[in-house]
Order: structure tokens, then sequence, then C-alpha cells
């Protein structure tokens, strides 16, 4: 693999006065400066998702997936909400299946005392079921409305800089080595 790898971010709030974007943003950012790497930020917010499980995947979903298809490699922003994720989250997860399979999932995560740590484990649950790779390093936020200034950036830039690199690098080598390892032999769940 040669090319840059296609790491999408995903929103997983919906709700209103969400401070996902704000991560979301810091991190995309942190990513876009490396030259390995080309970002698509999915607001799951600003996606038309059925609340229900359809039948059939109207155009809508059908976008979505190709959007998941297309990436080499996620990263799942996401808060804590009452000891784990946010259900549009979970709805967002499970339209797919075959887009995960034999890819890299990483977790930027932010909540209270626990920074959204709680959240992660449960969406380490659901990934290993797809049979997505999740990685080990996460970038998470305690207290997450004091580790940001106003303007959006992190009170402790160097930390979480360095915070985001190491997982980062690690996104990059399970990237390219998934992506070699379903291109010698198709992946089959």
């Amino acid at each position: 693999m040669d090319s840059p790898i296609r790491v999408a971010i995903i929103i997983g709030s919906t709700r209103e006065g969400r401070f996902g974007p704000t991560v979301a943003r810091w991190f995309a950012e942190q990513a876009a400066q490396r030259s390995d790497m080309v970002v698509d930020v999915i607001d799951l917010a600003e996606m038309d998702l059925p609340a229900a499980y359809p039948r059939q995947f109207g155009p809508e979903v059908q976008a979505y997936l190709a959007r998941l298809d297309e990436a080499d490699a996620f990263v799942v922003v996401t808060p804590e909400y009452n000891h784990s994720f946010p259900a549009a989250l979970k709805q967002a997860i499970d339209l797919g299946k075959r887009e995960w399979q034999a890819k890299p999932v990483a977790f930027v995560s932010y909540g209270g005392m626990s920074g959204g740590l709680r959240a992660v484990e449960h969406l380490r649950q659901v990934f290993a079921e797809l049979h997505a790779v999740t990685m080990r390093d996460t970038v998470s936020f305690h207290n997450y409305r004091q580790q940001f200034e106003p303007s959006g950036a992190p009170v402790n830039v160097a930390g979480t800089a360095a915070a985001a690199k190491i997982m980062l690098d690690q996104l990059a080598w399970w990237a390219r080595a998934l992506h070699d390892a379903r291109a010698e032999r198709p992946y089959a769940a």
C-alpha cells in the first residue's frame, strides 16, 4: 500500500449541545498533519440514518456504507453516556458489516471522571464481533470541559498531541498490514 491511508473519523454523538465536534475537529487536525493519511469526517448528526434498522437500505444508508467501505481505518470519537456509548453510534455501527471487517478501529473518548473509557470498552466488544481490530492505545479526555480552551484547542497541547501521535502510528501500521493481508487473501468472516 503506497497511497495514503483513508481514515474515517466518526463523531458518535448526535445530541443537541454535544461536545463531539470540538474533539473530532482537534483530532482530525492531528491526523491531517500526516502525509500518510487522508481524513473523512463522518458526523452522525448530519447523516440521515434511520433510527430503526430497515429491511432495505435507502440511498442515505448506501452512501454512508460506501464511505465506510472506502476507509482503510476508523477513529470513533465517542462520549460516555450512562457508562456506555450513544445509541445513534450503535445503530450506525450495526448498519455495516463487511465494511468493518479486517480493518483497524481506534478511539478518542471524552467524559467525566472516566474520560469515556467505559464507552470504549463496550465498543471493543462490538467491533470484535464485526471482525475489526481495535487499537490498544486511546486518546481520552477526563472532565473534558476543563481540558479544552474556549477556542477548541486542548489545554495540554503537547500531551494530547503526543497521545494522538502514538495512536495514529499504531493505526497506520495496522491499516497497512491489514490492507496488504486483504489484498493477498480476501477476508472471510
